[in-house]
């Protein structure tokens, strides 16, 4: 009979590296996407919107490239299970995903309704307001439930297994993760746009989202370097 290795997941270097150029390339493609909703002053035109749409589609695909990849990394316990900490972050991830596309959905529809009139889908047009709350606060709730579980996961030691990550990134993901809680109650605070703190504001929205899906590339960065 044999006895199930737990460490064998974490030590499989193909998860590893797999999940470490994913992180990255979720963190590269995010500046471009970020960059495109700050490119116009007023109503944006269809072609931006639909384009940063697409982008964000890409990302979220490689995103979920690397959750799947992580969740084959985060230690187990000696029956084979992943712990509830791991649990928690891969499922808080992959919800994540799905509330982006269907965030992103309502962003591109707008432009697709009413391709003839300048409006800006992020607070113009019947959706706007249903799309503020899927990108801020519950998108911000789940993303740090991410990132606390990965790090509450990671810091578990398995025999003859490296760990997850270094130090710097878990400490990093902490940081980050309490960032995105601390933007959780920008529902209280509006909807204008030009207000930090507001739902769907350059600060509690679009900076935070940033910094969200940058720091997934350090991630990858943290776990592709850790591979010894």
């Amino acid at each position: 009979m044999t006895t199930h290795n737990p460490s064998r997941h974490a030590a499989d270097p193909l998860p590893r590296a797999f999940a470490g150029r994913a992180g990255m390339a979720v963190g590269a493609l995010s500046v471009p996407m970020v960059a495109l909703y700050f490119v116009y002053s007023g109503p944006p035109p269809e072609w931006n919107v639909l384009t940063r749409s697409l982008l964000t589609l890409v990302i979220m695909a490689v995103l979920t490239m690397f959750g799947v990849a992580l969740a084959r990394l985060l230690p187990r316990d000696r029956t084979g299970r992943r712990t509830i900490a791991g649990q928690l972050a891969v499922v808080s991830l992959l919800t994540y995903v799905g509330v982006i596309l269907f965030a992103t959905s309502l962003e591109a529809g707008t432009p697709l309704a009413f391709p003839d009139q300048a409006m800006d889908p992020t607070t113009d047009g019947p959706l706007a307001a249903a799309m503020a709350l899927a990108h801020g606060p519950i998108a911000h709730l789940w993303i740090a439930m991410f990132f606390l579980g990965f790090v509450r996961a990671a810091q578990r030691r398995t025999t003859a297994a490296s760990p997850v990550a270094p130090r710097w990134t878990l400490r990093g993901t902490t940081v980050v993760g309490v960032i995105n809680l601390l933007a959780v109650p920008s529902l209280y605070f509006g909807t204008d746009a030009t207000h930090f703190y507001a739902v769907n504001g350059w600060g509690a929205d679009a900076l935070v989202g940033l910094i969200t899906l940058v720091w997934v590339g350090f991630m990858g960065l943290g776990i592709h370097k850790n591979r010894a």
